[in-house]
């Protein structure tokens, strides 16, 4: 990973400027008091290959305090969407609008998929990190880092390396720096995907633990359909390449929610069923249409 990349996604950014485009009505606009929307987003690259959309046409509100889990098939944008919505990338069409919290534009933070923390810095240093660039004192930064090491159950090896931990050790790490910053928007790019299924479960319980007490507003990638039901309040399903938003679910199971809980919910198959034929038909879809005949 780029270093100018990681010290963007450690340091809360605002929202990259919106680029003009008519408003229009739909999903973008029907979540009540959202921190974030996009309408008619879009990504174009220019590749040897001639000219490729990765998301066309993308409306999408994520509400404060929200859970929001992003799906969809390999090559769909997800991660696209993800990296415009930290500003890491720009669209080439349609608006993102910040919607202003205190006067200010939202501020985010991004926990990336794999390694993405500095392996020559030990867990403390790492987690302070982003409020060294803030300016923040010593003391506040000891303090805040340790206090979030606490909370992601790594306070015995706040001196340690990364290569002293294990792959599920350093996304805490990962997290923990993200959240250190204070950001009003948490952006989560399949941060479990690496990992065994066990270690995954506890990750999974250990964030929506945080969730409950922080109430951080979350989009979160992932290819599971089982994590996105286990996680979400909502669920956003998009389609095979280029990327759009197919449907939205909403999640019905209870909060405070444990992994065991919602997995034997009588709802919990009908979900499940429902969303793996949504994908099942876009993936089939896609490798019956040739690339140039997509629209």
């Amino acid at each position: 990973m780029a270093a100018s990349a990681l010290l963007t996604s450690i340091t809360a950014t605002a929202l990259a400027p919106a680029l003009p485009r008519p408003v229009t009505t739909g999903q973008a606009s029907a979540v009540p008091s959202p921190i974030i929307r996009a309408r008619g987003l879009g990504r174009r690259f220019e590749t040897a290959r001639g000219i490729i959309d990765a998301i066309r046409d993308v409306d999408l509100a994520v509400g404060t305090s929200e859970f929001c889990v992003i799906v969809g098939p390999s090559g769909c944008g997800k991660t696209t969407l993800l990296r415009i919505l930290a500003g890491l990338d720009r669209p080439t069409s349609g608006t993102l609008e910040g919607c202003a919290i205190g006067g200010r534009a939202p501020t985010n933070a991004m926990v990336f998929q794999g390694r993405s923390v500095f392996p020559w810095l030990t867990v403390r240093q790492n987690v302070a990190y982003g409020l060294k660039l803030k300016g923040i004192g010593r003391r506040g930064r000891r303090e805040r880092a340790d206090h979030l090491i606490e909370v992601v159950g790594l306070s015995r090896f706040a001196e340690s390396y990364p290569h002293q931990l294990s792959e599920g050790m350093r996304q805490r790490v990962a997290i923990a720096r993200a959240l250190a910053v204070d950001p009003d928007l948490l952006l989560m790019d399949e941060p479990f995907g690496a990992l065994d299924e066990q270690t995954r479960f506890i990750l999974q319980e250990e964030l929506l633990r945080i969730w409950e007490e922080t109430r951080k507003t979350i989009v979160f990638v992932t290819h599971s359909i089982d994590e996105a039901l286990t996680m979400a309040d909502r669920i956003i399903v998009m389609s095979a390449h280029p990327g759009t938003v197919r449907t939205t679910i909403p999640v019905p199971f209870p909060r405070p929610r444990e992994l065991t809980a919602v997995r034997s919910d009588p709802d919990f198959a009908g979900l499940f069923a429902q969303i793996w034929e949504l994908l099942r038909s876009e993936v089939q879809s896609a490798r019956l249409t040739p690339l140039g005949d997509r629209p």
